[in-house]
């Protein structure tokens, strides 16, 4: 018998995709040794399916429904359902708020037949115009807009079509009727402050039946191809595309962070006491009301705020952060001026009271400061607040839970590309 050689590889890393991370890399603690190894290998799938069922099985999905990750954020889950399964039916688009009037787009682009249901940032539409024999796309909470829709009483039980429900800020933080939804989609970078990038889709048996009896429309592009038995394949762990198991095992540390403050039910309970610092404040304050009047439409994740006698909203944001007491409250960028506070499960009720304090100190430029501060000042609506006690990352630079359009965060992505041109040697 042959002895065996007397020394081992340091690294035993030769994946193809992803890579052996860099030597002497420590910046993320992987205890279950995923990063370097292909995300085809026994283990990562295994962690990607765990990551789908404990997903399954803490927001309470019935029997029978499946979860898989898919290419570029909840953003792409919804685009890979439009361009690759509508247009066999009618569709009624319900849209009031950015993503909403994206998906209508969509829509439009590809030459659909589809009903538009619109209403302004605040408000909701008609749902009760949502026709059975239809297929029908909407965002359950307006993450521009802060209007939230309020139920799923609307939705036929007996319909033909397809419900396809963006939920990527409700998520986690309401409480969602499953029966009611064929194609839900969110992203962990809202939901529960993961990394950017993925998206996740659960399906419905009905949804899965149409899935794999359907046949492409149109020419489709390689990240949108989920009909026939890829759909099972995506959610029994053979992705699309290559994932981050870095960003998995980041998913997986959210998770049983929410099974630590008592699963879905700790989660809403945790969204809606924030959501009631803001409507105590709100209520008490003549300066500042809710973007979205009818308080049983309100969104308690993405809390939109009008400020009343002030012309320079981003002045006053902008005073916040440098005082370093609430990053990334600003509204988004296409909807009314304003402030925009994420009050989903990851923030801390006595965050968001500090932060309002703070605010009402900078609108009435009063001479005495708040004697609190925020203990995390991230109120960013995506990327957003990474869950309290994380310890998995080292972030020297201050960018987990603040938005990607953030200076600070601008700045890096900008580094990265200029040093990236500098090493290539690109003329």
């Amino acid at each position: 018998m042959v002895a065996e050689p007397t020394s081992r590889p340091a690294r035993p890393h030769f994946s193809s995709g992803p890579t052996a991370k860099r030597p002497g890399f420590d910046e993320f603690n992987d205890p279950h040794g995923v990063l370097g190894r292909s995300h085809r290998a026994g283990l990562c799938k295994k962690r990607i399916n765990k990551s789908m069922e404990d997903t399954l099985r803490i927001l309470g999905c019935p029997e029978g429904y499946k979860a898989g990750i898919v290419p570029a954020s909840d953003t792409g889950a919804v685009e890979m359902m439009i361009w690759a399964l509508l247009g066999e039916r009618e569709v009624d688009c319900f849209h009031f708020e950015s993503f909403g009037n994206t998906w209508a787009n969509d829509l439009k682009t590809l030459g659909l037949k589809y009903n538009s249901h619109k209403a302004d940032f605040g408000a909701l539409p008609d749902l009760s115009q949502a026709n059975r024999a239809n297929d029908v796309i909407f965002t359950w909470n307006g993450t521009t807009s802060g209007a939230c829709v309020p139920n799923g009483d609307w939705i036929p039980d007996d319909r033909e079509g397809l419900t396809i429900c963006d939920a990527t800020s409700a998520a986690f933080s309401v409480a969602l009727p499953w029966e009611k939804l064929d194609i839900t989609t969110f992203s962990w970078q809202k939901a529960l402050g993961g990394e950017a990038g993925h998206g996740v889709v659960i399906f419905s048996p009905r949804a899965l039946e149409r899935i794999r009896n359907a046949k492409p429309l149109r020419p489709l592009p390689k990240i949108f191809k989920i009909l026939g038995k890829a759909a099972d394949d995506v959610c029994g762990g053979a992705v699309i595309n290559t994932v981050s198991m870095m960003c998995v095992e980041d998913y997986l540390n959210c998770l049983e962070w929410v099974e630590s403050v008592g699963g879905l039910e700790g989660t809403i309970k945790r969204t809606q006491a924030n959501y009631l610092q803001v409507k105590e404040f709100v209520d008490k304050t003549e300066w500042v009301e809710f973007l979205c009047e009818e308080e049983a439409h309100r969104s308690p994740t993405s809390v939109c705020l009008k400020v009343k006698g002030c012309e320079d909203v981003k002045k006053l944001t902008k005073q916040m952060e440098e005082k370093g007491v609430a990053f990334d409250i600003n509204s988004y960028k296409d909807a009314p001026p304003g402030i925009r506070i994420w009050c989903g499960a990851t923030v801390d009720a006595d965050d968001v009271g500090a932060c309002l304090q703070w605010l009402q100190h900078f609108y009435t430029q009063s001479a005495k400061e708040p004697a609190v501060l925020p203990h995390s000042p991230n109120f960013s609506s995506g990327p957003c607040k990474k869950p309290p006690g994380c310890d998995w990352f080292k972030d020297t630079a201050g960018v987990l839970g603040r938005s990607h359009r953030a200076a600070v965060c601008k700045k890096r992505i900008s580094k990265g590309m200029e040093d990236t041109l500098r090493i290539l040697g690109c003329p």
